[in-house]
């Protein structure tokens, strides 16, 4: 069985799985930007970084370059996009999420959301936080080494 709609043809005899992308935004002194969340009831008062899921009819790319302008206020370019893995992870539901890294940007990164956001902190990524959610701890770590695809809580 097939949903259609105006622009796509669902294959509904199958699961599907939400897709997101997320960034490591890196300064000059190698310190990854993570966000406190809140508000969300996924980790709140856990550090976390520039996400969101992919919109339908949108790119990944696309989907992480809107999240950070909405989040954080600051623009990026695809050109400023180096890919830094897939993982397929289990959460409160299964999952794919894509990494990206950028350590070129326009503006300053501010709080742009703060019913989901209530802090914003610079950290050396050799030494985390505890409160960092743990696949994000593991998935910059993937993107440290090189591995390009893991899968995480299963």
């Amino acid at each position: 069985m097939a949903l259609r709609t105006a622009e796509w043809i669902f294959d509904t005899k199958h699961d599907r799985y939400p897709v997101a992308s997320h960034l490591f935004l890196i300064d000059q002194d190698e310190r990854v930007l993570f966000m406190r969340r809140a508000g969300s009831g996924y980790a709140d008062g856990q550090l976390g970084v520039p996400a969101g899921h992919v919109d339908l009819g949108e790119t990944v790319t696309e989907s992480i370059i809107r999240e950070t302008g909405e989040e954080l206020g600051i623009k990026l370019d695809a050109g400023d996009l180096v890919f830094a893995g897939t993982m397929f992870r289990r959460s409160q539901e299964p999952r794919v999420d894509y990494f990206f890294t950028a350590r070129t940007w326009e503006g300053e990164p501010t709080i742009r959301e703060p019913h989901k956001c209530t802090e914003l902190v610079w950290a050396s990524s050799d030494d985390l936080s505890s409160d960092v959610i743990p696949y994000l701890v593991r998935a910059l770590d993937n993107a440290r080494t090189g591995t390009v695809f893991d899968e995480h809580g299963w």
